[in-house]
């Protein structure tokens, strides 16, 4: 990484506060709101945790200390991908990555 004079930012992605509803990020020159309805794995973490974000390949963001990984193209389009996470514990963050569905399982009749 090089620095730039003047104090120009370097940084592709980073966090630009937390509220009571969810955290606000810039990355690639735009801003875009994660709320913890729909991003619950920063609900309870540290602010330490969520601060500590990495930008890779220019569309993966990572935040390594709470294993969480997102794409860009998530945040700006997130009509694209409609499946959401309805838990807010990290074992329901995780099962959002399944696709629920709505057959039951044993005898059909």
């Amino acid at each position: 990484m090089k620095l730039l004079r003047r104090g120009r930012s370097i940084l592709k992605a980073r966090i630009q506060g937390i509220s009571n509803h969810g955290v606000w990020l810039y990355a690639c020159g735009g801003e875009y709101f994660l709320s913890y309805k729909s991003y619950p794995w920063f609900l309870n973490a540290t602010i330490k945790q969520i601060y500590n974000v990495e930008f890779l390949f220019g569309f993966h963001l990572r935040w390594p200390d709470l294993d969480v990984d997102l794409e860009l193209d998530a945040l700006k389009h997130p009509e694209k991908y409609p499946l959401m996470c309805s838990g807010t514990s990290r074992r329901n963050a995780a099962s959002c990555v399944c696709e629920k569905k709505s057959k039951k399982y044993g005898k059909e009749k």
